[in-house]
């Protein structure tokens, strides 16, 4: 994959912005707030229709704008992706001259990876980032994963808005049971497979950063059905799920709330046979947090026989020399896209960028 130019137009610092990143490395350079990390959140909008930063749509748009409009065009497909964010909440995305809803949609022209400077939560904070990171790779590879998803995100809603009510009916909640273990199975298969696949690729990717041979397991688990087999039929996990709902059953009504369920699971990460939340070393799981990302390249890039395009945010500046060089003799050949405040910071070659008061040099 390649973004052959990018248009933003009242897009946070960019009034205006016409760009044509280089088909290799792109290194943009400026100073904090200069708008480097807003370019890459730019083109990561067009991938996923949402930001890497976890801001809000209406934030996108610069001030005393109504509209911000992203625009970009693959250039290996000759696909033409475009959004307009409106403040009233409404969002257009097309593919040519296609309207599309659906991030689903939009995986045959664009994919990205992106290296964040909090991706160290991915190893040590809590699991809604593993999870998060599963539900990426997941629709990543398989663009319906996010239809699953979606269902199972909006049937969870459900079933707790009727907890909240105070309606003890098992009856009800027993409907509420079956159409939650069936979305939820769906999404617990697709995340286990992605697990499975990071896995793959995950040892590799460490080793080359590490410099070193370590077993590495990326193992995904519930505390109510263990570790869960990529192999498992989706009955037998929603046969097992409804099993534990009605376990907790008088627990949910007393919380008003879904305590089990793909929403509580906890995808584990062990280094050398040991857990690596909790006992790995700050360099470990320093390294292992950027080994995570290049394992999700390589396994997007071998199921989908594409590569998608690689963000790194200010990540160079985190790292000692070693894990630096490590790193840059890691990266695979895909176009890449890094931010950072200090050319000689990046060992990597490419073609270097000013960013300054919303224009790119």
């Amino acid at each position: 994959m390649r973004l052959a130019w990018l248009h933003l137009h009242s897009f946070r610092s960019y009034p205006a912005l016409e760009w044509r990143p280089d088909p290799g490395v792109n290194i943009l350079v400026g100073r904090n707030g200069a708008g480097k990390t807003n370019v890459l959140e730019a083109i990561g909008f067009l991938a996923n229709l949402r930001s890497f930063r976890g801001a809000p749509e209406e934030t996108l748009i610069a001030h005393n704008a109504e509209t911000a409009v992203l625009r970009g065009e693959e250039s290996d497909a000759q696909a033409l992706v475009e959004v307009e964010i409106t403040r009233k909440g409404g969002r257009r995305t097309r593919i040519g001259q296609k309207s599309i809803g659906r991030t689903s949609d939009l995986r045959s022209a664009l994919r990205t990876v992106a290296f964040l400077p909090d991706d160290l939560d991915l190893v040590k904070g809590s699991p809604a980032g593993r999870r998060e990171l599963l539900d990426d790779v997941a629709t990543q590879i398989w663009p319906g994963a996010a239809l699953d998803q979606a269902e199972f995100d909006r049937t969870l809603r459900q079933r707790n808005a009727f907890l909240k009510q105070g309606d003890r009916d098992p009856a009800t909640l027993e409907v509420w049971d079956t159409r939650l273990a069936q979305a939820a199975a769906k999404v617990m298969g697709r995340r286990a497979r992605a697990a499975a696949a990071l896995e793959e690729t995950l040892v590799e990717s460490y080793g080359r950063i590490a410099g070193e041979e370590t077993s590495v397991r990326f193992a995904y688990q519930s505390d109510w059905g263990g570790t869960l087999d990529p192999t498992t039929p989706a009955s037998e996990w929603a046969k097992s799920l409804t099993g534990a709902l009605r376990e907790r059953r008088r627990l949910d009504f007393e919380l008003r709330t879904t305590g089990s369920g793909p929403h509580r699971d906890d995808p584990a990460i062990s280094l050398g046979g040991q857990g690596s939340r909790h006992q790995a070393s700050q360099g470990e799981q320093r390294t292992l947090a950027l080994a995570l990302r290049l394992a999700t390249h390589r396994a997007v890039s071998l199921q989908t026989d594409r590569l998608p395009l690689l963000l790194l945010d200010d990540v160079y500046s985190e790292l000692d020399p070693d894990r630096s060089k490590a790193l840059t003799d890691a990266l695979p050949e895909a176009q890449t896209f890094v931010s950072t405040t200090r050319l000689d910071e990046v060992p990597v070659p490419g073609r270097a960028w000013q960013v300054s008061e919303g224009d790119i040099r």
